[in-house]
Formats: structure tokens, sequence, C-alpha cells
């Protein structure tokens, strides 16, 4: 118990040391930075256990010298030994999470929270494993009985298997490499073939239905259509609560006309997936006369940062005209709803509508005197109104409007409202021509451009192939000269970030090859160290398939966070291997290989299964609310936990064999003193 005791202090003082450091910076505590402390509380007992390990072996092996040195000598000297092999994992972990620092939008803000939390607890985990860990060593340790025992039955059944797969494979070395080239081959070949988003699918508990009737609508009818949307939704068996507000106000930020009804749908726990319930509300919401939409809130609110719009997709037409723009519209969604897997497609409601048009006659307003500019600033505070004061009852608070009345501002009326000029009041029918017509119910302009939007769900189809299907289709029919489209959403968040992530990790790869070269000074051993990354890549894909998670931003920093714990383990062996020739007699050759392996079998088992057993929680919780966006950096760590450590423990031997002669050598003849 006491190696348990000392390898587990360093996961409350760890986490007391992050929660002091968001202090001091002024950072929250939400569900990124506890993403990101429970993805690392499994590694933050890493430096500890092989510091204690190291420990333990040195103070069992100082009990069978004929002349014991000190414990605090022996203590002192087997801290020494794995430090710098410590020192340089973190700052490797460190080097690997940067890209996360540097990710713009949605997912920088996302994914930021959750690299420094673990970052900064893995820093606390290796300044724990160097300064507390010896002294609770130095005064737990010496005393256990178990100091006088050999190891444990199951750690010396593994190592004896360890043992005869070593020699198995030292003579199948070529081969061995070469098949895990292929595997490593074929699943980096896989890798396209995955679905893609942007983060993984929301399961909010809660649904968004929008409802949406043409402009002009009057709220009665928008209320009648609501309130049956209401009833046909509140029908789903799944749903327990159904909210409704038609319209928005004008103030608010996503004011709406009445003809737009949002409704607020809870929903209980059921055999049905979520996709399977969002179709049946779809089939019967489609009886409707009206455009209905169905999504998530928060997943709405992303997608309206993202496009402007609260759709996965959206496609904006832009040009001139508005009318050749409401026809080039039509025929896009005519063709659009033939493609597989796209769904609550709709056009941005611009018709038009019933409007009164008052056009001045330059000429006439000038020979009675008559600004033009004045006279429509007097009519627009006649018929819209003009605010004049406010008026208080209480907490509450009216805008006092003067205007004609209702009656005054029809088409009949408004040719005899009365205009006053300098000569006197003249009809307004002498100044300007008054017309029933109809218009545009709004006019939408972007980058200084008329558009208008089509916008569209997916219904479970991968979103990568809804989005190829719907480029080939633009590019088989050009739009008119003059016109062009814009293709937004999720999908585009999700290609840029994929893009900027693999850049920065061949940043990061750059920088972890200089550390490692700077340290070991051979490109033979900073490759068979890096080695580590492409084994854990094997698990980490084969995981996602299994549990068919789509590749997203949240896997691609799962492979982030992965890239440091696999380089890791190889750091710890190879620095092994040389300390045991440079300080322990070793020479070169299997036997020595062999030793090295099995001594570090039990710190890499014991550091990987504590890694693991953390993300347990994480991996059994694919839907809970919250945990979504962290499940597939569970998935992909867990993956690539099992295959690196597997590999890792036949293939890095094998490649030591065959290439780390030489630079050995070169490193003895320095004859330095320290550690690796």
């Amino acid at each position: 118990w006491r190696t348990t005791a000392i390898s587990l202090t360093a996961i409350p003082l760890s986490i007391l040391t992050t929660a002091i450091v968001f202090g001091v910076l002024g950072l929250s505590i939400n569900t990124m930075t506890l993403g990101g402390l429970a993805i690392a509380i499994g590694e933050l007992v890493d430096d500890a256990v092989v510091g204690v390990e190291n420990v333990l072996r040195r103070l069992k092996l100082n009990r069978d010298l004929a002349e014991p040195r000190p414990v605090a000598e022996v203590i002192a000297k087997a801290t020494l030994e794995v430090r710098s092999a410590i020192v340089y994992a973190t700052f490797i972990i460190v080097l690997v999470f940067v890209p996360l620092f540097v990710l713009p939008g949605i997912e920088g803000r996302l994914f930021t929270p959750l690299g420094v939390a673990y970052i900064v607890s893995i820093l606390a985990s290796m300044i724990v494993s160097v300064t507390v860990t010896p002294v609770l060593a130095y005064y737990l340790l010496p005393g256990m009985k178990q100091l006088h025992a050999g190891d444990s039955p199951l750690v010396t059944r593994l190592k004896r298997w360890d043992a005869k797969l070593l020699h198995w494979s030292f003579g199948r070395s070529r081969a061995l490499l070469a098949g895990a080239a292929a595997v490593v081959a074929l699943t980096a070949a896989s890798i396209p073939l995955f679905p893609r988003s942007f983060l993984p699918p929301f399961n909010e508990g809660t649904l968004t239905v929008n409802v949406l009737l043409n402009p002009g609508t009057s709220l009665a009818e928008s209320n009648r259509i609501g309130t049956l949307a209401e009833r046909i939704v509140a029908g789903v068996p799944e749903v327990t609560k159904v909210g409704r507000r038609t319209g928005r106000a004008e103030l608010d930020e996503h004011a709406e006309g009445v003809h737009y009804t949002e409704m607020d749908v809870d929903l209980k726990p059921s055999e049905r997936s979520r996709e399977a319930i969002i179709g049946d509300i779809r089939a019967r919401l489609a009886a409707l006369p009206a455009v209905s939409n169905v999504g998530q809130p928060i997943s709405h609110r992303l997608d309206h940062l993202l496009s402007g719009v609260r759709a996965q997709i959206a496609l904006k037409v832009y040009g001139d005209d508005l009318d050749t723009l409401r026809g080039l519209a039509a025929d896009l969604r005519a063709r659009l709803a033939k493609i597989p897997g796209v769904t609550d497609l709709q056009i941005e409601k611009q018709v038009l509508i019933p409007q009164i048009k008052i056009r001045v006659d330059y000429e006439q307003a000038a020979r009675y005197g008559v600004a033009p500019g004045a006279l429509l600033t007097s009519l627009e505070q006649m018929i819209e109104g003009e605010r004049i004061t406010q008026i208080v009852e209480g907490n509450r608070r009216f805008d006092l409007l003067v205007r004609l009345p209702e009656s005054g501002r029809g088409l009949r009326e408004l040719p005899d409202l009365l205009i006053e000029t300098p000569g006197g009041h003249v009809p307004l029918s002498r100044l300007a021509a008054i017309e029933d017509s109809d218009g545009p119910n709004q006019v939408s302009r972007e980058n200084a451009r008329r558009r208008i939007v089509i916008s569209a769900n997916t219904d479970g189809r991968d979103m990568s192939k809804v989005i190829a299907d719907i480029r080939a289709e633009l590019a088989a029919r050009p739009l008119p000269e003059g016109y062009f489209t814009a293709l937004e959403g999720q999908f585009q968040a999700q290609e840029q970030a994929a893009r900027l992530i693999a850049l920065l990790a061949l940043v990061s790869l750059t920088m972890i090859f200089l550390v490692l070269y700077s340290r070991y000074r051979s490109m033979a051993l900073t490759a068979i160290i890096m080695g580590n990354i492409p084994l854990a890549l094997v698990g980490s894909v084969v995981a996602l398939w299994i549990s068919g998670q789509p590749l997203s931003v949240a896997a691609l920093v799962g492979f982030i966070t992965l890239t440091g714990i696999a380089t890791r383990n190889g750091i710890l062996k190879i620095s092994h291997y040389i300390n045991l020739c440079a300080f322990e007699g070793e020479q070169f050759g299997d036997h020595m290989i062999v030793r090295g392996s099995l001594e570090r079998l039990t710190p890499v088992l014991m550091t990987a299964l504590v890694a693991a057993f953390a993300l347990v929680p994480l991996l059994l919780s694919a839907d809970a609310p919250g945990k979504e966006v962290l499940h597939p950096v569970a998935v992909v760590i867990f993956g690539g936990l099992v295959s690196s450590t597997l590999l890792d423990t036949l293939l890095t031997p094998v490649m030591f064999r065959l290439w780390g002669e030489k630079p050995l050598q070169r490193l003895l003849a320095m004859k330095e003193q320290e550690s690796f």
C-alpha cells in the first residue's frame, strides 16, 4: 500500500496546484477545464509511478550489496536516473498541446481551457514526482516487507512471457517491422473514409422546432398554425413538454416577425435514437402549410455563429436583381432536394408583400418650395410614427408615439393628406404619386452584395458526403454572369480547423524531433522514440471505427494528446537502455535489451492501465449531456494507449537492437555524468 499511496499523492497535489494557478490567472472552472483534468488524471500518477518503481528497484539492489549505501543516497540517485526522462517527456507533452492555443473561433474557445488544465496539471505532477515523491519514498519505502521479496506472481508471469516474446522477435525483426509498417499504412489509408463533423453530435435533451409561414401572415393565423404544430409535436411519445413563442420583439437580438414560431421541446429517455425522434417530428409537421426546421438549442446557436443561419448547411446566392435571386434560389432548392440526406430544406423568406409606394415628383415639390428630403421625413413621422416621450407606470415603461390614425394611412386617404408648404397646405397628391404595389419584405446584404439563403440540415448521413454532392450539383450548372454562391456551415469550420490542426501538428512534431535530437544527438534514437506515434495511431483509428464516432475536431484533439503520451513510453525505455550501459556496466546486446525492457515493463503497464481506467467514465457516457465533446477524445486516447503499449513492448526493443548500437556507443564515448 505504501507505493500506491506515494503514487496517488500526486493526484490531489497536482489538482490543487492547478486550482491555485487557475485562481491566480483568473480562469474559471467549467466543463472543458474539468474535462482536461479528467483526461489528465490518469497521467498525473505516471511520473510518480516511474519514480517510485525505480526507487524500489534501487532499494532492492542496494539490499543485496555487501556494503549497502545510505538510503537517502540511493533514493536521490534513483530519482536522478529518471528525472531527465520525466522532464523531457513532460516538456514534449506541453509542445504537443501548443496547437490548441492558436485555434481560432469556436474550437479555440472550447479546447483552449482543456489544454490549459491538462498542461498545468501535468507540469504540477512532474514537479511533485521530483520533489514530494522522493521525500515520501525516504520515509515509507525502506521499512517495507515487500522490499525483501521479489515480484508478485502476476508480474513474474508477465515478465516471463515478455522475455520469451522478445527472444522470439529478435530473429524476426525485419518481418515484424514490415508488418507493423503495413498495418500503419492501412490504418492511415482508412482515415479519409471516416465521416466528418465539426463537433460530435450533441445530446441536449431538448429540441428547437421552428415553423415559418410567409411574411405578412397575421398574428391570429400564425398563432393558429403554431397551436396545431404544438399539439402535433406533443403527440410524439418521447415529448414531455412543449413551449412556444410566436414572433420576437423588435429589440430582440434575433428579431422575427409574427410569421415565425419557435418551440422548445423537452424529451424523455427512449429506446428510439435522437435521429429517429427528430425524423418522426419532421414527418408529422410535414402536413402543415409551413416550413419547419428541427434542431437543438446549442447546435442552432453554433450554426448561427458560423454561418448566420440556424441550420447545418447554408447556401448563399449573391447577385443584384432580387427577382433573379428568388428564381435562382427556387431552382437550387429543387435540385438540392434530390440529394440524399438533405432535409429541412428552405429558402430565406424574401417574398413580395403588399406595399403602398409614394414616389416624390421633384419638379412639383420644387414648384411648391418643398425639399424632397424634408417631405419624406415628414411622411415617415406621420405614417410610421415619432417617439416623443416615455410614459412610466411603476416598473413599466412605454414609448409614446404620435402618428396618423389607422383610418388616415390607407391608399384612399393618403392622397388627401395636407402637406405644409411656404405657400400654404396642399394635398400630397400634388407632390407625389401614390400607388398600390408590392415589394420585398426584406433585402439582405452581405459583403456589400444582395443575397438570399437556402438552408438545410442532414438526416444523419455523413455531412462530408452531402457537401460533396451539393458541390457537384453546383458545379454541374453554373449561375448566370454576375451571380455566384457560397456554401457555408459547420462543415466549413471543420475543414478549416482540420487543415490548421494538421499544419500545427507538423510544427509540433518538428519541435519534438528537435528536442529529442538535442537530448540524444542521434537521428536513429529520435526516430525510434517517435515511432511510437504511428503505433498509437493504429489503436486510435480502430477505436473510432468501433465506436462509430466521426472524425471531428474533438477526435483530432485526442490525437494531439495521444502523441505526447505515446512519446513518453519511448523516452523512458530508450533512456533506461542507455543508463544500463552508462552506469551499470551492461554491454549492448540482447541481454541488456531484454533486461531493460523487463525492468521498464511494470511502470509502462501501470501508467497505461491507470490512464486507461481514468478514461472509463468518459468512455461509458457517450450520450450523456455535456460529455459529448470529451467522449471522442477519450476514445482516441484509450485506443491509442492499448496499441502503443502493446506494440511498444515488442517493437521498440526490436528497433533499438537493429539501429541503436552506434548512437549508444557515441553517447557512451561522451562520458556524461548525467543520467538519460
